[in-house]
């Protein structure tokens, strides 16, 4: 048998060519959505592995109104429109998760329009995410750099039109997926000396403001066949100064944690907007508008927070490591068996690596749920945090905002007031 023919083959898709959701009054009309390829029609590659046979629809008819309040309806020009136009290099074909990847980057990106911004994603979960004031190619090296490791073989999604630098700089790295609005003139010739690139021009993330506030409807699947439906989570936090001050009372005292200065606050900003595309229970560390480590999925907060500094350490060893070596840390670490000065180089990284906290000091932190013990925030204090934003709401709030207080010197808390869980 070979294995490896199973992720080259693409399986028979036996959805039908349309699906018509009913809520109530409510019609939604969806179409099956396939390409012309290699001169046969194909739809998607396969499901999340190569035995599921997966279908990608569009909602191409109909409106959906509850309680008020209007959802997305037709004609975003996101994922689901994906034309053959659209489809500038089909690289390997695309596949279910190489489209929920890029649908969760657009995700995010609908919090980030005002400058250029960019998200390297895996598993449907960022893995690095940058803005900058500097341009598209500041923020793709910002947000690559940030997790050179997990970003390999990672989908590339971005709010502004990709440059020749931005062409250049991709080429030099391996991904599957590049989503852009626009390419620049001369730039596909570039990107497409990368012929398993799936380069993916997609208009509507050129306009993703009009589409913050508006929620879709989210259907999750039951394994009896059953469905739960909910209104898409919507970000509260759409300005810096929408932040609550944090403040707790107990036993009549009423205290207040410090407000973040003017760079903290952006960063906060930033952070929590990244926040929502991450799988929870999650915590996320970001500095100067880019991320510095993302802890994802896990089952209690605290153990997420000592994991993401984890990450955050090894990350940033293995940024020194490829800067001086240009290999990684990992192949440094097999070197360093057999050979002094690889081991020498190894203990000197890591000493700048604990000197340097990892990237830390200095940076932002954010939690999608409330800290139920003060022990999380005590971690990320001693890692060199200096503000953190969190829902507030736990019946400790108390003791944590007396954790960011009584630090040296104190730190910055502020409240969301929503929960952005995402399972």
């Amino acid at each position: 048998m070979d294995l490896k023919q199973m992720y080259k083959t693409i399986v028979d898709d036996p959805f039908p060519e349309e699906m018509t959701i009913t809520l109530g009054d409510c019609k939604l009309v969806y179409r099956k959505r396939t390409w012309e390829i290699g001169g046969e029609k194909k739809g998607l590659r396969y499901g999340e592995n190569p035995d599921q046979p997966a279908a990608l629809y569009e909602l191409v008819d109909g409106s959906l109104e509850l309680g008020g309040v209007v959802f997305r309806g037709p004609g975003q020009r996101l994922v689901s429109s994906l034309k053959e136009e659209h489809m500038l290099q089909v690289g390997k074909h695309p596949g279910k998760i190489n489209l929920t990847d890029v649908d969760n980057g657009i995700n995010i990106l609908q919090y980030l329009t005002s400058r250029p911004a960019a998200v390297i994603l895996k598993h449907n979960n960022p893995c690095g995410a940058a803005w900058s004031r500097e341009g598209l190619e500041d923020a793709l090296q910002k947000a690559y750099f940030a997790d050179r490791i997990a970003a390999f073989g990672g989908a590339v999604v971005v709010n502004r039109p990709i440059t020749k630098d931005c062409a250049e700089f991709l080429t030099s790295f391996y991904f599957e997926v590049l989503a852009a609005p626009g390419y620049e003139e001369g730039t596909l010739n570039i990107l497409k000396q990368k012929k398993n690139l799936r380069i993916l021009e997609i208009p509507g993330l050129s306009s993703l403001d009009k589409l913050v506030g508006i929620p879709f409807l989210d259907v999750k699947s039951l394994v009896d066949g059953g469905l739960v439906t909910q209104f898409s989570f919507r970000n509260k936090i759409l300005h810096p100064d929408n932040f609550l001050p944090a403040k707790a009372e107990k036993d009549g005292q009423i205290i207040y944690a410090r407000k973040p200065t003017p760079q903290e606050l952006e960063d906060l900003y930033f952070a929590w907007a990244v926040e929502s595309g991450v799988t929870s229970n999650s915590v996320l560390f970001a500095k100067q508008g880019h991320t510095i480590a993302i802890g994802t999925g896990e089952q209690d907060r605290v153990g997420c927070v000592e994991l993401t500094v984890h990450k955050a350490y090894t990350k940033y060893a293995d940024s020194l490591v490829f800067a001086e070596k240009n290999i990684s840390l990992y192949e440094l670490k097999l070197k360093a068996k057999t050979d002094k000065k690889a081991r020498e180089f190894l203990e000197e990284v890591w000493q700048q690596t604990k000197v340097a906290k990892g990237g830390l000091l200095g940076s932002v932190m954010v939690s999608d749920g409330f800290f139920p013990f003060r022990d999380g925030v005590d971690v990320a204090i001693a890692e060199g945090v200096t503000a953190i934003a969190q829902p507030g709401g736990s019946i400790r709030d108390f003791e944590v905002i007396t954790a960011v207080n009584e630090a040296k010197p104190q730190v910055a808390m502020v409240f969301t007031a929503q929960r952005s869980f995402k399972h």
